[in-house]
């Protein structure tokens, strides 16, 4: 790993060390191995009550409130055990649905970075838009244009799994873990790059990285 960027083992190393601590957190976190590559990710289930059909600037501020950490049985057949439950605000002019979102941490060897994916489906069968994706995202971001969004949150085809998924855009990454990985460096200090990058990002989406997490950045190695 490198003062910018990271190799493929060093996130994998990464991402081991974050599975350790998700473990004993019992916060939902799992790895993926692609079926005949040695490839894989991270991915986390979370069931979530947002508002849909709303306007897509309309200001919802209040912060999501974790209310469960165990996915009701009779919710969804296929829903994974250890789940997540999030509740939102209702919002005036739209519908409440309850989505079962599912969020990867992929590898990006283009850009040298971990890459946010998610998607999301209610109950009934109803796949999350991206104008839906304005009512739950952090508010800063929601308040600015729809271009902004839209160079922020993509939808693109899973690089591992060839489906369309939601993407959070890596072409910022650099620019805020520079200073982060700079000063790890100047200090001789260790910095888990998934965990670092994944308190910053997962936020805007609505996913919480617990506090406990901070009790170990080690990533295994010292940034170069």
């Amino acid at each position: 790993m490198s003062c910018l960027h990271l190799d493929e083992d060093s996130f994998f190393e990464c991402c081991q060390h974050l599975l350790k601590k998700s473990e004993e957190l019992r916060d939902g976190w799992s790895w993926e191995t692609v079926q005949g590559t040695r490839e894989g990710y991270l991915r986390k289930t979370v069931l979530r009550s947002i508002v849909t059909g709303s306007k897509r600037n309309q200001e919802i501020d209040q912060e999501f409130e974790q209310t469960s950490v165990a996915t009701p049985e009779e919710a969804d057949d296929d829903a994974d055990e250890g789940a997540v439950e999030i509740n939102c605000p209702a919002a005036e002019g739209g519908s409440h649905l309850c989505f079962q979102f599912e969020f990867h941490v992929v590898f990006s060897s283009s850009y040298r970075t971990p890459v946010l994916y998610f998607r999301a489906f209610s109950l009934e069968g109803k796949s999350l838009s991206l104008e839906d994706v304005w009512s739950f995202i952090q508010p800063k971001l929601r308040l600015t244009s729809q271009d902004a969004l839209l160079n922020t949150i993509t939808q693109q085809e899973h690089p591992l799994l060839g489906q369309a998924f939601f993407m959070l855009h890596p072409c910022k990454t650099q620019d805020f873990m520079r200073p982060v990985l700079q000063t790890a460096q100047q200090e001789n200090r260790a910095v888990n790059y998934v965990l670092t990058w994944l308190s910053v990002v997962a936020p805007l989406v609505g996913l919480d990285v617990p506090l406990e997490y901070c009790s170990d950045l080690r990533p295994g190695s010292k940034p170069d």
